[in-house]
């Protein structure tokens, strides 16, 4: 049974080597000696470090596959490249960083093992910023009311999937990628395991607030919830002000010296203007990214594909035409990836 461990990277030159060769380590200590990396360095802005140490791991170890992004993409698009490109029976996505450490990978195997689809690690201790669990009980928040996520259920960006999970996962076009979302549609033989949560090695989180923002807005692709909500609001406040004009005519007829406030007018107006011009928003970003879709902008565009394999060809190539300087070229194993790449381009949990 082939692994294939999915790790986005994002300025980790300092750390991705330890992840591969500790995960690497780990899976031949369990018996599980067929496995491959699929690392997508995601446009990381530190000139080049991370995509050199990616080349690096792919020139010493056969069993790596570094996957080149021209554009920054966000963690969940870099993870559906990653899918795209992986080839196992189960799929292992993991960080960059050392905060999903490969001394617990053993716990979410010996789960999937038990018949579940997908396997997510949690954690009991989160080592993150008070932001970041913020930004994470937002998340966990706007999931269970939009999809239905089940209560139980805790999520993180460890997780473990089978082949048919991944296959159906990859047929979403879209560039608003949503894990959880796209998990949750597929199956629902989904369980979770604790395991403990290890401080970052080096640097910081590079989710800013902008960056939750979006992330969290992903998940509105996957539902109505939000339309449904402007429509309830709508019968409420449409039921609230036929009560209140009922209430003015009355103190009117008890009382005809009562004068009408220009202020609260001005504020009823101001208050119903502004409600208006959010759900207003609301409709047209579920316009936008049906416009967005319908254009066909890519989840993430490959600029190349690094292993020993491409390598290999790319020599054979220049010994046959010695004049020919020698190239990596993307590989693209499937129409799918084809099309996601074919337009111009457009950081969990």
């Amino acid at each position: 049974m082939l692994h294939s461990i999915i790790i986005p990277c994002y300025k980790s030159s300092q750390t991705i080597r330890e992840v591969v060769e500790l995960t690497s380590a780990e899976l031949d200590r369990l018996g599980r000696p067929d496995y491959e990396f699929i690392l997508v360095d995601d446009y990381s802005p530190d000139d080049g470090a991370t995509l050199k140490e990616l080349r690096s791991l792919a020139a010493d170890y056969p069993f790596v596959k570094a996957i080149s992004l021209a554009k920054n993409s966000g963690q969940h698009n870099a993870v559906m490249a990653g899918l795209n490109y992986a080839q196992g029976d189960l799929l292992i996505a993991m960080d960059d960083d050392m905060q999903t450490h490969p001394s617990q990978l053993h716990f979410l195997l010996e789960e999937i093992e038990k018949g579940y689809d997908i396997v997510y690690g949690y954690y009991p201790d989160k080592k993150h910023s008070t932001f970041r669990n913020f930004g994470s009980f937002l998340n966990y928040i706007t999931v269970r009311i939009l999809i239905g996520k089940p209560k139980d259920m805790k999520t993180s960006s460890y997780w473990v999937i089978r082949k048919f999970v991944r296959d159906y996962v990859i047929q979403y076009q879209s560039p608003y990628t949503h894990l959880q979302g796209l998990f949750l549609r597929t199956t629902r033989n989904i369980s979770c395991v604790p395991i403990k949560h290890f401080e970052r090695e080096v640097g910081q989180s590079g989710y800013t607030l902008k960056k939750l923002i979006q992330l969290y807005s992903n998940i509105m692709g996957y539902s109505v919830v939000p339309l449904r909500l402007s429509t309830y609001c709508g019968y409420f406040f449409s039921i609230l002000s036929i009560l209140g004009a009922l209430i003015i005519v009355i103190r009117k007829l008890v009382n005809p010296m009562m004068a009408l406030g220009w202020p609260s007018m001005m504020c009823a107006i101001c208050f119903f203007s502004g409600l208006i011009m959010l759900f207003m928003g609301t409709i047209g970003e579920y316009l936008g990214r049906m416009f967005l879709g319908m254009n066909k902008q890519p989840q993430f565009v490959v600029r190349e594909v690094i292993s020993q394999n491409s390598t290999a060809a790319a020599i054979q190539d220049t010994a046959n035409t010695p004049d020919t300087a020698t190239s990596v070229e993307p590989v693209l194993p499937t129409e799918t990836i084809s099309a996601k790449n074919s337009c111009e381009p457009s950081d969990n949990e």
